[in-house]
């Protein structure tokens, strides 16, 4: 099984590249974010020390945690967050190790990770390749403006607290360009793919 990892800052659209290698490679895809999710849930791993951090005012009428509240109290205090990221990332690490080696073992000939922090959790010792996806960052805070409903404050300051551009390039083995143009976006991903013997 190969695997792909792929990385970008908030807003670069990677759930575009992730859709499109599980529509037409059949890749198996695992979201770190979604994981992070899922990890907080009730009765999982981070769900009791999630609460710890933040206090029982985060916790919904459905027992669940108020993900929104938890991120705009981070935003606001950045201690907080580094607590959170200390209970979450090695959970959702440990998370994504255990699905890789089901996938191996059910004969998958592809998985696309796909994390934000990769490269700072050190997930490309565990794949074949890295790709960055590269969008302007005008275009990254439109996105976070319309898709999330963030101010144009919020989503320059979640940007500036990602690595920067260099970084990602000189970590990473490919880097896809994703402005405004999906087919060329795709045409990238197909050349190396299959130029590349990906698969």
């Amino acid at each position: 099984m190969r695997i792909i990892g792929i990385t970008g800052g908030v807003g670069a659209g990677k759930s575009t590249v992730l859709a499109f290698l599980e529509k037409e490679y059949g890749a198996a895809v695992i979201q770190a974010d979604q994981v992070g999710h899922l990890v907080m849930e009730p009765g999982e791993e981070c769900y009791d020390d999630v609460i710890g951090i933040f206090g029982k005012e985060i916790i919904k009428e459905d027992k669940t945690i108020d993900r929104k509240r938890v991120s705009d109290v981070v935003f606001e205090q950045p201690h907080l967050l580094k607590m959170l990221e200390s209970v979450i990332h090695p959970a959702v690490k440990r998370y994504i190790c255990r699905r890789i080696r089901e996938l191996q073992e059910s004969g998958c000939r592809l998985c696309v990770v796909e994390a934000a922090l990769l490269l700072e959790e050190h997930y490309q010792d565990f794949c074949d390749q890295v790709w960055y996806i590269h969008t302007d960052p005008q275009i990254r805070i439109r996105r976070l403006e319309e898709s999330r409903g963030y101010t144009r404050e919020k989503a320059e300051g979640i940007i500036a607290s990602q690595a920067t551009e260099e970084y990602f390039r000189a970590h990473t083995d490919y880097v896809i360009e994703n402005n405004n143009d999906l087919e060329r976006t795709y045409a990238q991903i197909r050349e190396r793919i299959e130029k590349h013997a990906v698969l």
